[in-house]
């Protein structure tokens, strides 16, 4: 049974693929993960069959009794020396990948710290005095291996982008570190990997890597204030935040909003996803989410304002919508 489900399971390896997939690299490190994976699956491969190949040649294909050196040699020969050369090839070779992946970022550094339940994103580029703020999501641009440093509020946290390379804790009061290098622009997905509470499962995040120049240009417009509202809802839904006291929390540069408790919202339109990955960015979706945010993240820090009304909710929705 068990050799049959080998066999059935490669040809759905060979379907692995999308935004979250380790067998789908984008990037340097994820592709060096990719060909550990395959060739540590081609040596238990060989292993299996081994094994399997010498227990149908002693009870199907000559059954009758060995003579007491050929069953040591086949003992000692076919189940320690052979296993133990496969097993230490493929540990020198695992090993020899290793540095790979703790290779120095050149250039652009972000800092990401992880909080219950969303990520806080710093875009530190070289020679900056000041980062540039952003949450939830992160952008990287092909072709640079990009310095990340991890930080982690009050519990660990882990950071994964599947795609890209492997996954590094994030611990409090300690920085740990990783670097990415991403070759094939597109957007993935990128998700806690450490329980860091009820709502562990819906911390996730988008990652976008984009050509050195489209990175370029968006970095010019992420470090520029928030826009002005144009319209009289979007102007009403300002005031609303005001007034509701959500700049306590959140950060709206141009704004008295100055928080930095919660996730920046400078230029939250022009993100992927909505609440750490789990929503659509649109305006229905962030409609909901202001009115009843435990709705979709138990534990969330955020409180709900079901008490405004339908409309006070839309002309809100209808700011934060504006902020690209």
């Amino acid at each position: 049974m068990t050799g049959r489900a080998v066999w059935i399971s490669l040809p759905l390896l060979a379907g692995c693929s999308g935004v979250q997939s380790v067998l789908d690299p984008a990037g340097r490190d994820a592709q060096v993960l990719a060909e550990l994976f395959w060739v540590m699956l081609a040596g238990a491969v060989v292993l299996w069959l081994l094994v399997n190949g010498l227990i149908l040649y002693v009870t199907r294909i000559a059954p009758q009794p060995l003579s007491r050196r050929g069953a040591e040699a086949l003992i000692i020969g076919g189940g320690i020396i052979f296993p133990a050369v496969v097993l230490a090839g493929l540990l020198v070779y695992g090993l020899s990948e290793m540095p790979k992946q703790r290779a120095e970022g050149a250039g652009l550094t972000l800092r990401v710290t992880g909080h219950q339940f969303w990520w806080r994103v710093e875009y530190w580029p070289d020679g900056a005095d000041a980062p540039i703020l952003a949450a939830n999501e992160v952008r990287l641009p092909t072709g640079q291996r990009s310095e990340i440093k991890l930080n982690a509020e009050r519990v660990i946290h882990s950071f994964w982008i599947p795609a890209l390379g492997g996954k590094t804790d994030m611990i409090p009061g300690r920085e740990t570190r990783m670097s990415l290098e991403p070759e094939k622009p597109g957007t993935y997905r990128g998700q806690c990997t450490e329980f860091c509470g009820e709502s562990h499962a819906y911390m996730a995040f988008g990652a976008v890597v984009m050509s050195p120049e489209a990175f370029d240009a968006w970095l010019e417009r992420e470090a520029a204030d928030a826009v002005a509202p144009e319209t009289q809802k979007a102007r009403r839904g300002q005031q609303i935040f005001l007034s509701e006291g959500c700049g306590g929390c959140h950060q709206i540069r141009g704004t008295p909003a100055d928080a930095q408790v919660g996730p920046d919202l400078t230029h939250l339109a022009g993100r992927t996803t909505l609440a750490a990955g789990i929503l659509p960015m649109s305006h229905s979706a962030l409609r909901d989410w202001i009115a009843d945010p435990e709705a979709f993240k138990p534990g969330v820090e955020m409180p709900g304002y079901g008490h405004l009304s339908d409309d006070d909710i839309g002309a809100l929705a209808t700011y934060l919508m504006s902020l690209k």
